[in-house]
């Protein structure tokens, strides 16, 4: 069995579970603090970070795309990567987007400063960089409303790894209430449609000890 190493504030081991239970593989969970930067872990990862997908043979893959990738080849149905070339180099690029770019300008401050320096490492949050997340955020919910009031999902007519990333990144954020729903309502709309899949169920179930998410937030329709 595959076996996937995460932990449930990582957006990016978020989104891979999300693809595993859209293709629905089974995968062993194993929960991982990389911010501990423990040993063991990164004597299979070089990087130090989840996701890592441990599979057949002993071999590693590590990072969101890879993994998701390597996933897509393995079982191509139903395709979450893009049916043609053109979509293929739409879901790329928003995956990249959501995957790379949001986690540095967003995620990244947050996620650090709001959970991982507060409740593990039992240090001061640094309120600039929060300042600079927040800030960052409204500029990409803008960019997230303009494609969902244009589009059904990210890409198109269907679900991709585009909105997996994105729903992953989003989700940690309204787990600490930063996302202003009311600003954006093409992007609320494109929320609790992918709010309402089936892959979503468990990681909306899942709670961060010591932070109480809003009532909504595991609402599909909110």
């Amino acid at each position: 069995m595959l076996v996937l190493f995460h932990n449930i504030i990582s957006p990016s081991a978020r989104a891979v579970r999300l693809f595993l239970a859209e293709k629905g593989v089974e995968a062993d969970l194993r929960e991982e603090p990389d911010w501990e930067g423990r040993i063991e872990f990164r004597r299979l990862s070089p990087e130090g970070e989840v996701p890592l997908l441990l599979v057949d043979g002993g071999h590693t893959i590590a990072g969101f795309l890879p993994i998701c990738e390597y996933l897509e080849e393995l079982h191509p149905e139903p395709p979450m990567l893009g049916r043609d070339l053109l979509a293929r180099a739409e879901v790329r690029r928003l995956a990249l987007w959501y995957g790379h770019r949001f986690w540095e300008e967003v995620g990244r401050y947050l996620i650090t400063e709001k959970i991982i320096k507060r409740l593990y490492r039992r240090e001061t949050p640094d309120t600039e960089a929060i300042r600079a997340g927040l800030q960052n955020l409204r500029t990409h919910l803008d960019y997230l409303d303009y494609l969902a009031t244009r589009r059904h999902y990210l890409t198109g007519t269907y679900f991709t790894l585009a909105d997996a990333i994105a729903a992953a990144q989003v989700s940690v954020l309204d787990y600490l209430g930063h996302v202003a729903w009311d600003d954006h309502p093409g992007a609320r709309e494109w929320y609790m449609l992918v709010k309402s899949r089936k892959s979503m169920r468990h990681l909306l179930g899942e709670r961060i000890a010591g932070i109480r998410p809003p009532k909504y937030y595991d609402q599909p329709d909110f």
